[in-house]
């Protein structure tokens, strides 16, 4: 494959006999997966998204909509389709993943499974308003869900690299209306932190109603980063369902 803006592979696995596609949070970047990367590969192939205005994307303006991202990401993946897929996305990029998922449905291409982490169920919509506060607002929003380290926005260069993607991602993911009662055909894994205060245990669990595949549901210790201090415990599950798809 040629150098695509959009897809990061930090640990090539071509022999690999399917592939992770990650999808990153609001305000994050593809490099958060390169742990993923590293501890399934070669056993799979795994692709970080890169949306723009973000990290070697930063010249280029953030995307403001969840069907805009699930339109380009989809076009982005069809050259990756040659094996099976496994879409996995964290909070935004949980729904992107079922946004995503639906496409390729749609096409004849579904994917292997979707794995969603950290994000409310699409029929369990709430409404917020993040992405209309001043600059010091959103920051206290990204302080309370402690996923990004506090230095970054105590320096004012990267404050000013950072924030413009921040609030478009938080843009397109508080405008977007998705339909409640849309639904996969493929398994549907979900993830949710017990102490998450933006997507509730009940919330994330409400995921079943969106697939009439196969589902699980699987609760970890910690917040909405809970993944940060459990990746031995989700890269595993990972690897289950990469597994389940050679």
């Amino acid at each position: 494959m040629g150098e695509d803006p959009w897809i990061r592979r930090y640990h090539p696995a071509d022999n690999a006999s399917a592939r992770l596609v990650c999808l990153p949070h609001a305000g994050g970047a593809a490099s958060y997966f390169h742990p993923v990367s590293r501890a399934l590969s070669p056993a799979a192939d795994v692709l970080a998204v890169q949306y723009p205005g973000r990290q070697d994307r930063l010249a280029e303006p953030p995307l403001r909509s969840v069907p805009e991202l699930a339109d380009a990401i989809t076009q982005e993946l069809l050259p990756w389709l040659d094996r099976p897929v496994v879409l996995f996305g964290h909070s935004m990029g949980a729904t992107l993943a079922f946004e995503i998922g639906l496409r390729l449905e749609a096409r004849g291409t579904a994917p292997h499974a979707v794995v969603v982490s950290g994000r409310r169920a699409p029929s369990r919509h709430r409404e917020t308003t993040v992405h209309q506060r001043d600059d010091e607002g959103l920051i206290a929003e990204v302080a309370l869900l402690d996923g990004t380290d506090p230095q970054v926005f105590e320096n004012p260069e990267l404050r000013e690299m950072v924030l413009p993607a921040l609030r478009a991602d938080y843009t397109a993911i508080e405008t977007h209306r998705p339909a409640a009662d849309a639904k996969l055909t493929v398994p549907l894994h979900a993830h949710a932190g017990e102490d998450d205060p933006r997507a509730s245990v009940e919330e994330v669990r409400a995921w079943s109603a969106h697939t009439t595949g196969a589902f699980t549901f699987t609760a970890y210790p910690g917040g909405h980063f809970y993944l940060n201090e459990q990746a031995p415990a989700v890269i595993a599950a990972l690897r289950t369902v990469v597994a389940s798809a050679s």
